[in-house]
This record gives structure tokens, sequence and C-alpha cells, in this order.
């Protein structure tokens, strides 16, 4: 008795994985989503980052201006110091930026599931930050050595501002650059309507490229 293939997995991205691909040009655009369907269907994929997130709304949440941050290098994995002592610097620099340190507070944000088209892209902010001034921002963290491309952090923020009301109602969205300590915020020139239309066509590329991956 013969059992019947399981089903390809469906189209799906998460904020990470769509701005990465909408970084890329060419041939490399394929590649990039044929590496994330195979690791959706094994179910792969470890995030290293962890505890240095966890570190990093530590200080937030306790007002340590960098205290965890400093202490996560000497318990990570040795095979993870390297990483993390490259990135500390840059995040304190972010904690400083934000002013007094008990003037900023952790808040917490939601998940949410964007729709471009017909691919679910998953909308996943790291946390959000509130200031004593009312303010609240919804922050996603950049790791990469180099910084994001004007592309990367217009696709981010665009989409973060699109599920706000889910994500943190009333927040700004900001992508920091941790090894830079940079905060990208939306221009002021940026069109919405524009950036929309942009980013249907590459999910739609996306799904296209998707389905005929081996």
């Amino acid at each position: 008795m013969t059992t019947p293939a399981s089903a390809p997995p469906a189209p799906y991205a998460t904020l990470l994985g769509f701005t990465r691909y909408v970084d890329r040009n060419g041939p490399t655009k394929a590649t990039f989503v044929g590496g994330l369907r195979k690791q959706r269907a094994s179910r792969s994929g470890f995030n290293p980052h962890g505890q240095f997130v966890k570190a990093l709304k530590a200080d937030v949440a306790f007002h340590t201006g960098g205290t965890h941050l400093d202490q996560v290098v000497d318990v990570v994995k040795p095979r993870w110091r390297p990483l993390y002592e490259a990135l500390v610097p840059g995040a304190k620099a972010w904690l400083h930026s934000l002013g007094e340190p008990r003037a900023v507070d952790l808040a917490q944000t939601r998940d949410a599931l964007a729709m471009l088209g017909d691919l679910p892209v998953k909308i996943n902010p790291h946390f959000g930050v509130r200031h004593a001034d009312g303010r609240a921002e919804a922050v996603r963290l950049h790791f990469d050595e180099a910084p994001p491309s004007p592309e990367a952090v217009l696709a981010t923020l665009h989409l973060m501002a699109r599920h706000m009301d889910a994500v943190l109602p009333h927040a700004e969205p900001v992508l920091v650059d941790v090894r830079r300590g940079e905060a990208h915020r939306m221009p002021a020139d940026a069109r919405p309507e524009q950036i929309e239309r942009w980013l249907a066509g590459e999910a739609a590329a996306f799904q296209a490229i998707w389905s005929t991956a081996a």
C-alpha cells in the first residue's frame, strides 16, 4: 500500500524573510525563496539572537542602560560570543539615544499576519518602547553585518505601520540597525500607495518562485 506524498508547503514569509527577498536581484531571488521553501518544509531554523534580545528587553524594562547586555556576553555559548561582542556596543548606543533610562518603559507588542495579495507575511516586531511623554515605538532589530538597504527599511517599516493597530496601537515603527546603533524611521516623503504597489508585485513574484521551486 502506498501513501500519498505530503502536500508541498504553502507560500509564506516572515517579515525578515520577505524583506531579505526584496533586497535581492535576479537569480539570487529564486535561490533565496527556494531556501525558504525547503526550510519551511523541514521546519528547520535556529535563532542565535534570542538571548541577546532578552537582555536588551531587560535593560529597557529595568532601566539598566546596558547592564544585561554586558552580562549576556559572558553567559552565551562560546560559539556565539564573538557575535554578541559585535552587537553590544551598537545596542548600548541605541539605548543611550533614548535618553534617561527611567523615562522609557518596555511595551508589549503582538504579532500580526499581513496579506500581500495571497502571500501571508508574519509581522513580528521584537518589542515596543513607551516614552514618558506618551510616544510609543514598535521596534524591529536588524542584526546583519551590512546595514539595511533603503528597500529593506521601506518594506519593514511600511508593513509594520500597515498593521500597527494590531501590533502596538498608535505606535511608530522603528527599524534599529543594532551594529551601528542607528534607528531608521519612515522617510517623511514616503508614498504609501507606491510602496504598496511595489510590495504587491514583489509578493506575486515570490509566490511564483515558491510554486516552481524544486
